[in-house]
């Protein structure tokens, strides 16, 4: 896999932790619901489930500065020989309106790229909107966090 593809996977994937279990007294349980299924599907590299999360018009500026789509967000995580393992998120950042949220917070991930080992600590801020009673990601940004 490309430089660029692993920093996208590595990323987004900061997104992972936020579970219907730890939210559910803070999110709405519809939001609640779809970030815990953006979160399996993600682990699992389903891309069937993170088409149906991410909106059409998804976009994520990672941590070297390069901008990636939807398309290229699935096809980084449904890469052969890519794992992600569990991590937990540091940090959190929760703000919820009627019709938005922003989670985010630092994560440091790990797995395999390519049958390689990785690890990075990544601070990430994912935005979600709800469209037509649907909750989707249409935005993530990603740095590395200050020393």
């Amino acid at each position: 896999m490309r430089q660029t593809n692993f920093s996208t996977l590595c990323l987004l994937a900061a997104l992972l932790p936020w579970g219907a279990f730890a939210y559910a007294a803070v999110l709405p349980p519809d939001l609640a619901k779809a970030v815990a299924d953006y979160d399996t599907a993600q682990i699992k590299g389903d891309g069937a489930e993170l088409k149906r999360l991410l909106a059409d018009d998804y976009t994520l500026l990672n941590s070297s500065g390069a901008i990636e789509s939807k398309a290229q967000l699935i096809a980084d995580y449904t890469a052969p020989g890519y794992t992600l393992d569990p991590f937990v998120v540091r940090e959190p950042i929760e703000k919820v309106w009627a019709s938005g949220a922003v989670m985010g917070g630092v994560a440091t991930l790990s797995g395999l790229d390519g049958g390689k080992r990785f690890e990075v600590t990544l601070r990430f801020a994912d935005i979600w909107a709800k469209r037509h009673g649907v909750w989707q990601v249409i935005y993530t940004h990603v740095s590395k966090p200050g020393k």
